[in-house]
């Protein structure tokens, strides 16, 4: 099989258009396909739709060097494509299962016009068994193309870093020169990053990432089974935390101890407001339902999906116990984004805690530095985002921090003590100074701590 030099990229969101802008950069003509007229016609103007950072550039000299075309069209790309790379979109159905429609709409088109001996590649996550259906629709069209699983690992927020400076890179699938191809092109932009991470302004990092090649079902359960993992030691987090909230413990400490351990590890034993976004509550969903539907109750991950669920509320009830009554209290909520460092505002849990504020009868004011526009169009009723922190905080009777960008993290006592009305600070995701707050006179309500 020979390298690959072109490829195509369907659908140009937080993980196609990364990708693809990334491998435009190490010595692929790449196509990326995004249906949406709006979010093109930005695209083609060198800019992300979305805010990530450091990506802005990247895309910006991949199309001037003529390597990175942005278009609509399948007939333009796919038919001179070696490689084509699917990141659609799987929401969730109501039921907690993926939405496959995408996935097979975007095989179907794509089957259509790729030539001999190209590539079909799944980066979407996809419930196990996706990459069996799409390989009998290509057989029910005539087609034999070889279809490779590739899942993504990048996170929003660090996504050029984590791709380029990535962990593994997983590849699976029933033909082994085809995976081998795949795992080249990893291979190959390895070679690039740190000149690429130069221009991207992204700290290089020398370690080396494993490829890791599986069979087609494995690469499927790989993807999920991380993103549930990840979720599950949110959730145990938070499930502590409240029990530290019961007996007077700190939550931080505990866990800064419980993840010294080795064995264990640090990250993602962050309590707090809860996970959300555009993967651990689906995938979370996705691998439930993919249990059910072949005979398995995953019921630790039932839970950790409840105790998720209960968080927003968790903590608006502690504001309420604060100031006896929500009703006509004016909140300021800094944070609508679900983490730090992207736009993002789906599943947001700072989004969830405005609704029930709203729905408590309190006057809401928030803000969040990069996520206002999507946070507007997101929002089922009009939505009071002020442009500074402190014409947000400005006579407000009770704080509540739930995003952790660093704007918020840096804020000192007399930040929230002289603007505010009121004395109470919620820190939904731990990252203020408690004894600093209390010191000065203000109430600190934190998670587990």
């Amino acid at each position: 099989m020979n390298s690959p030099s072109t490829i195509t990229v369907l659908g140009a969101g937080y993980v196609g258009l990364t990708t693809a802008a990334l491998l435009a950069h190490a010595g692929y003509k790449v196509y990326a396909i995004e249906p949406n007229p709006k979010r093109l016609a930005v695209i083609k103007q060198g800019r992300s739709f979305f805010f990530e950072e450091g990506l802005d550039p990247i895309i910006k000299a991949a199309i001037d060097a003529g390597n990175f075309v942005a278009t609509d069209s399948y007939q333009e790309s796919v038919p001179e494509s070696d490689v084509v790379f699917s990141s659609v979109g799987t929401p969730d159905n109501p039921d907690g299962s993926s939405n496959l429609s995408y996935v097979f709409s975007a095989a179907k088109e794509a089957a259509s016009y790729m030539k001999n001996g190209a590539i079909y590649v799944q980066k979407s996550t996809v419930p196990v068994g996706t990459g069996r259906k799409v390989q009998a629709l290509f057989q029910e069209m005539g087609k034999h193309f070889a279809y490779v699983s590739n899942p993504e690992f990048l996170r929003e927020g660090t996504a050029l870093y984590d791709t380029l400076y990535f962990d593994r890179v997983v590849a699976g699938g029933d033909d082994e020169q085809a995976v081998e191809a795949i795992l080249a092109i990893y291979r190959q932009l390895e070679e690039h990053r740190d000149e690429i991470a130069s221009q991207a302004g992204v700290t290089p990092n020398p370690r080396k990432g494993k490829y890791i090649a599986t069979s087609l079902n494995s690469a499927e359960l790989i993807k999920v089974t991380a993103n549930a993992f990840l979720a599950l030691k949110i959730s145990f987090a938070n499930s502590i935390a409240q029990l530290a909230d019961k007996v007077d413990a700190n939550v931080v400490e505990v866990m800064d101890a419980v993840g010294a351990d080795e064995r264990i590890g640090r990250a993602f034993l962050n309590a707090g407001r809860g996970y959300g976004g555009g993967c651990f509550p689906k995938d979370v969903s996705g691998l439930i339902a993919s249990g059910l539907e072949n005979g398995v109750d995953l019921e630790i991950m039932q839970s950790a999906q409840r105790t998720n669920s209960t968080m927003p509320g968790y903590i608006v009830e502690k504001l309420k116990k604060s100031l006896g009554e929500l009703n006509g209290r004016k909140i300021a909520v800094l944070g609508l984004a679900f983490k730090a460092g992207t736009s993002d505002v789906r599943k947001s849990p700072g989004m969830a805690m405005v609704r029930l504020l709203h729905t408590a009868g309190a006057t809401v004011l928030a803000h969040d530095p990069q996520a206002a526009e999507e946070a507007c169009e997101a929002y089922d009723d009009a939505l009071d985002i002020r442009p500074s922190i402190s014409e947000t905080i400005e006579a407000a009777d009770a704080v509540i921090v739930a995003t952790e960008w660093d704007e918020y993290r840096q804020l000192l006592p007399e930040s929230f003590k002289a603007p505010m009305a009121g004395t109470t600070i919620v820190d939904a995701v731990n990252i203020l100074d408690k004894n600093a707050l209390t010191s000065a006179g203000l109430t600190y309500l934190g998670v587990g701590r």
